[in-house]
């Protein structure tokens, strides 16, 4: 007879979010892609071409607006591209500086807020 394997462990990618620089799952970001055709927003996270991820929250948008999202998509944003951006940027929640945390093995979400954390 032979041994049972164990079970794998299924890897989870990573992304990092360009504006608040957390390292977190990519399924838990939204991504803004270069296309030909300008940017858009990638719901599904498969589109061709270069692209950022960020939190669903405005102050990850916010933060990414002041630079980091035009230097990660290596491009400057035109006035349309803006309007794009923050018009769904208007639709997403605040997030008043909590910190958003998954565990990727538990697909649980720890949140706490930015004021109790001193290691950062």
């Amino acid at each position: 007879m032979g041994k049972k394997k164990p079970d794998r462990i299924k890897h989870i990618p990573q992304r990092t979010c360009v504006g608040c620089r957390m390292v977190t799952s990519k399924r838990s970001l939204i991504r803004l892609v270069k296309t030909e055709n300008g940017i858009t927003i990638d719901p599904i996270g498969k589109m061709a071409g270069r692209g950022v991820y960020l939190h669903a929250f405005q102050d990850c948008w916010k933060k990414g607006l002041k630079g980091s999202i035009a230097k990660g998509l290596k491009t400057d944003l035109s006035a349309a591209e803006l309007r794009i951006i923050n018009d769904f940027m208007a639709t997403l929640p605040e997030n008043d500086g909590q910190i958003i945390q998954i565990d990727t093995e538990t697909n649980t979400v720890d949140q706490s807020s930015a004021a109790n954390k001193t290691d950062l």
